[in-house]
This record gives structure tokens, C-alpha cells and sequence, in this order.
């Protein structure tokens, strides 16, 4: 225990005193990259002879596709790297007398206004489709597009606003923090058939366990740890993960346990984590590369734009060309899979102009000189605002009255929260990279 604690030390001094990791940049850059790739061979709409429009997952469909999404499913990964960078976030506010509320203040603010831009621009482009004609039900189809993204919103912003809380269980006893995680995880799968709602539940305990891996990176108690040995881990989280799905107690479909997780997902991020680490030393030559650096700094800046929009953006680019003659090819056919590439330069041609317009709400709040914190109450009170939306919408889908309810909990939210004060903020890193980067150099983000 002690060695731990000298380790952890450790772990506490370098991460006050480093810049980011790019690696770390990296791996959420290929997963970000890789999500916006899926659902661009995912999302397909149907017309129907009698008129009515329904969707289908394409993808899903591929029986090749199963096995292939035990190594594409990079979800897990998202929290790993979030709980890498948010630990190392609240040590370094905290080293500065910052409070729990103030790390909240900082989190919900950086994640709750690109969405609030989000969800009030859909709320106004669809109440103008439906006055303009177009059917009700292509309107439908893209404000469910919409609400895919919020499940991860909530999830990730139930996960990053515990963790001054679970850093704290995790400085005393990392392996008993984890431990009872995992407990809650498979009781709550365990009850899950008697009770399904319960299966919700373990969006937050699930990611919490998961984000855990992040704080054992982090702070370095995998470090010296031979290569050989994250490969066990990883043959031995995959081998579990194969024996609960061949004896059919999950399914072995990735995208039925992602919704909701259950422990198939604390496994794959376990394997990840470890591959994270195996991978390293390789990813760190990658991220020294110069061009690389500048799009990974680049896409980073605007990472929860990409990850809120692009959706939507697909979804209402296949609502119009369902009003249009264009060819519609059947989905899964040659031609439809041939048409893939161009569908994917559409949305990120769309991209750009929400870029440039809606890309600066996700930069760092900006802080007032003489501002002080805002009381706990409001705070608490915006994290309520916020959740009781999106909360609505992961059980029951997103609606176009629901937007506009989201969008003005989120401004409300943003209202509450108000400015941050400039002591919360942290300072220049002296450190910064030489390479010639976009002015706020390697910031990632869904995590900052």
C-alpha cells in the first residue's frame, strides 16, 4: 500500500506540472473519427410504397459486422481517455484551491453549450419544415437522429461531474473503488430482467468503472508493467467476454450491450485500456508527426461539435433527399455501399459552416476578473436542468416538443452556471508544443 501511495505521488506531481498528452489526443481523435465513419454506413431511410418512412441500421444488418464491432467499438475508449484527462484536470484545480462545484461549473459548461446551440437550431429548422410542408414524418426521422448523440451527453456528464468524488474514493483504496463498481454492474445486470429499467442505471456505474481504468493509467499503477502482461489482459478480458456471450448471458452484438451498457462494455474497456498501453510507444511516434499533430489539434478543438452535430446533419441530409428524384439505392446493395464515400464528404461539408458558426461555445469558459464562483445551489440546480431532458429523451426518444423543452433547460442551464472565476481557470503551460498549432494547441475537447 505504500509503494501505491508513493506511486501515486508521483503520478500527482507530473500531472500538475505537465502539458497534454497527445497521445491521449490521438486516441480520442481515432475514435471520434471512427464513430463519425460508422454512422455514415449506418443510417439509411426508407420510403415506403404507402408512403410512411422508417429507418434501417445497415450495418447491424452485415452478419460480418458482429465480430468486426469487437474491435471497432471504441466507446469504451472514450471513457478511458476521459478519465485519464479528468483526473489529471480536477488535481490540477484542486492544486489550486478549486472546489468540486467549481470542476462542475467548469464540466457542465463546456459540455452543455455546443448542445444547447444544437438542440435550439433544431428546435427552429424543424418548426420551419413543418410550416414549409414537409412531412411530419421525415421531421420525426431527423429530430430522432438527433437524440442518438444525448445518450453519450448524459452519460459522459454523469461520469466526469463524479469525478472529484471517485478521485477521492480512489486516493484511498483504488482497488476497492473499482471493486464495488463492478459489484453494482453485475447486480444491476443481474436485476435487469426482473426490472429493466434498471438497465439504465448502469449508464452511470458502467462508465464509472470504466473511467476508473483511466485513473489507474493515470496515475501510473500500470506503470513498469511488461507488455506480455497487457496482452494477458487483454486475451483474458476478450476470452471472458466470448464465454459470456457463447453461453448467451449477453448478446454478442456490441451495439445491443452498449443500450444500455452492461459489464460486456467494462470488459472491452478494460481490453482497450490495456491496448492503449501496449500500443504507446507506437502512437507516440504517430503523434510526433507534424501534420498529424496539427489535425489531431485542430479536430480536438471543436471534437464535442463533430460528436453533436454530425448525426443530426446525416439525418437531415437523408430527410431531403427523400423530397428529391435523386436514385435511391437500396440499402446494402453495390450502389448504396458505392455511395457511402460521398455521403460521408456531404456531412463534412456541412460540417464546416456549424464549424465556424457554432465551434467557439466549446472553447474554455472564459473567465470574469472580479467574478466569483456561483453558489452550489445554482450549480446543482443547472446539473438538474440539464439532465431532465436528455434523460427524457435516452428513454424515450427525442421529440420535437422535447427540443424545444432541451434547448431551454440548456440555456437556462448555461444562465445558472454563468461565468467562471478567473482563479479556476489554469495558467499558460510553459511547455507548450514548438510545432506551429491552432492557438489553443492540443486540447481535446470532450474532456477538457
Amino acid at each position: 500500500m505504500g509503494f501505491l501511495r508513493q506511486q501515486r505521488a508521483s503520478a500527482d506531481r507530473a500531472t500538475l506540472g505537465r502539458s497534454r498528452d497527445p497521445v491521449i489526443d490521438l486516441a480520442r481523435f481515432f475514435c471520434l473519427v471512427l464513430v463519425v465513419l460508422a454512422h455514415c454506413m449506418m443510417v439509411s431511410p426508407v420510403l415506403h410504397p404507402d408512403g410512411t418512412v422508417t429507418t434501417e441500421n445497415t450495418l447491424m444488418e452485415q452478419r460480418w459486422f458482429e465480430p468486426v464491432l469487437w474491435v471497432l467499438q471504441v466507446m469504451p475508449l472514450f471513457f478511458v481517455v476521459g478519465g485519464i484527462t479528468g483526473l489529471g484536470s480536477w488535481r490540477r484545480l484542486h492544486a489550486r484551491g478549486g472546489t468540486g462545484v467549481e470542476y462542475a461549473q467548469l464540466r457542465l459548461l463546456r459540455l452543455i453549450r455546443p448542445a444547447t446551440a444544437l438542440l435550439a437550431s433544431m428546435f427552429v429548422g424543424l418548426w420551419a419544415a413543418l410550416l414549409l410542408g414537409v412531412d411530419p414524418q421525415v421531421v420525426q426521422l431527423i429530430a430522432t437522429g438527433a437524440g442518438m448523440p444525448l445518450w453519450f451527453l448524459a452519460a459522459y456528464l454523469a461520469t466526469q461531474l463524479s469525478v472529484p468524488l471517485l478521485a477521492r474514493l480512489h486516493g484511498h483504496s483504488p482497488w476497492l473503488t473499482l471493486s464495488g463498481l463492478v459489484a453494482a454492474v453485475i447486480t444491476l445486470d443481474s436485476l435487469r430482467g426482473a426490472f429493466p429499467m434498471l438497465a439504465f442505471v448502469n449508464m452511470l456505474f458502467v462508465w464509472c468503472a470504466v473511467q476508473q481504468f483511466g485513473f489507474f493509467i493515470a496515475d501510473g499503477i500500470f506503470a513498469g508493467r511488461s507488455r506480455g502482461w497487457f496482452v494477458g489482459l487483454i486475451v483474458g478480458s476478450n476470452l471472458l467476454l466470448g464465454f459470456l456471450t457463447g453461453i448467451g448471458v449477453y448478446s454478442g452484438n456490441m451495439i445491443v450491450d452498449l443500450n444500455p451498457p452492461n459489464f460486456c462494455m467494462l470488459l472491452l474497456g478494460l481490453s482497450q485500456a490495456a491496448t492503449l498501453q501496449v500500443l504507446r510507444p507506437g502512437l507516440e511516434w504517430v503523434a510526433r508527426v507534424r501534420w498529424i499533430r496539427w489535425v489531431v489539434a485542430v479536430a480536438g478543438r471543436r471534437s464535442m461539435t463533430v460528436y453533436l452535430w454530425h448525426l443530426p446533419l446525416l439525418a437531415a441530409l437523408s430527410g431531403l433527399l427523400l423530397l428529391t428524384d435523386l436514385p435511391k439505392p437500396a440499402a446494402g446493395t453495390a450502389e448504396w455501399w458505392w455511395a457511402r464515400p460521398v455521403v460521408l464528404l456531404a456531412v463534412v461539408v456541412l460540417l464546416l459552416p456549424v464549424l465556424l458558426l457554432c465551434g467557439r461555445l466549446e472553447e474554455r469558459p472564459t473567465a470574469a476578473v472580479h467574478a466569483r464562483g456561483r453558489a452550489h445551489a445554482a450549480v446543482v440546480t443547472a446539473g438538474v436542468v440539464v439532465f431532465i431532458p436528455v434523460v427524457d429523451a435516452v428513454l424515450n426518444g427525442l421529440t420535437l416538443t422535447l427540443l424545444g423543452g432541451g434547448a431551454a433547460c440548456f440555456a437556462l442551464a448555461v444562465l445558472l452556471l454563468g461565468r467562471v472565476p478567473a482563479g479556476v481557470l489554469p495558467p499558460a503551460v510553459p511547455d507548450a508544443p514548438t510545432v506551429p498549432l491552432p492557438e489553443h494547441g492540443l486540447r481535446a475537447n470532450l474532456d477538457s
